[in-house]
């Protein structure tokens, strides 16, 4: 504890790595004209389906967007509700991973139009787009190795929430589209700043202005997903995505948290900022029980 309280008297973190430090920070406040509140009301007005977490004892979490009458499109109580299990995954210090999907075999198709003509002005969109926004920077900075189940469709919204996972996976049959172009407006979810690290600036351009409906192998040849699965069943596909991430959450949570934290880090950090914060998430394992657990094996190993 002495270095660590050292280290700490030493970093002098700038706000930007405190932001990533400490969980349960929002990107916009009153200063920016976000009046969280006032926007909960409204999107309070708008009900229907849920979001629904279960958390496994794997110390994987699985998230649904459920509400299969609308392709599971969000209402604005769902868009509620996410951030609340965004705020219980932030808590939930026991997790490793994430599977997000939609119910009845398709992701999401986005913003349910209901709430959409309803929310008419500008300053009604940006309401809600800082909303999204900050609620998905949340989700994205979660310690967990998250991953996208898409069946069906992805479209608008739903493609843009894709985006903040860390991983995508797509059955077959379905298909990714950010459709907004069509709809007169730009992914106001975050989407397109987060779909440019993933693709690159000029494919990302060409998804955008394209409409383009990207299929999996086309989703896979860009570099927008990891692997096609091989069923399209809805339960097989959700075992084959589990299987498939596995791979990435063996070990101990601490470790394996501390691991995606600092990838979050390196991408949205300056150079010295992001290798401090490495420094400081050493701190959190080394000498911990995983290592020294690693260190007797391996001496056993060389004798």
């Amino acid at each position: 504890a002495n270095l660590r309280q050292i280290l700490l008297k030493t970093s002098s973190l700038s706000g930007r790595t405190k932001l990533l430090h400490q969980t349960g920070l929002s990107l916009y406040s009153t200063s920016h004209g976000f009046y969280e509140e006032e926007v909960k009301k409204k999107l309070q007005q708008f009900p229907g389906g849920s979001i629904d977490l279960q958390k496994e004892d794997s110390g994987i979490g699985i998230l649904t967007l459920n509400n299969p009458s609308k392709m599971n499109a969000f209402s604005g109580v769902m868009m509620l509700q996410l951030l609340e299990k965004v705020i219980e995954l932030e808590n939930w210090t026991e997790g490793k991973g994430l599977i997000v999907r939609g119910a009845k075999n398709t992701f999401s198709s986005g913003s349910d139009l209901n709430a959409v003509k309803s929310l008419g002005t500008p300053e009604d969109g940006m309401a809600v787009c800082m909303f999204m926004q900050n609620t998905l920077t949340r989700f994205m900075r979660l310690p967990l190795i998250s991953v996208a189940l898409v069946q069906g469709w992805a479209l608008g919204g739903g493609a843009e929430f894709t985006t903040a996972c860390d991983f995508r996976l797509m059955t077959p049959e379905s298909k990714i589209r950010f459709v907004h172009k069509e709809m007169g407006i730009i992914p106001s979810w975050g989407g397109t700043t987060r779909l440019v690290d993933i693709i690159g600036s000029r494919q990302a351009l060409k998804v955008l202005s394209g409409a383009l409906k990207l299929d999996s192998k086309y989703a896979l040849h860009i570099g927008m997903v990891e692997e096609v699965l091989q069923s399209s069943d809805e339960t097989k596909s959700l075992e084959e995505a589990q299987e498939w991430l596995k791979q990435f959450i063996q070990g101990p949570p601490e470790v394996i948290r501390a691991l995606k934290k600092s990838v979050c880090s390196g991408r949205e950090l300056y150079l010295e900022e992001a290798l401090q914060n490495e420094r400081d998430l050493l701190g959190t394992v080394w000498g911990g029980p995983a290592n020294l657990e690693a260190i007797a094996k391996k001496g056993k190993f060389n004798k």
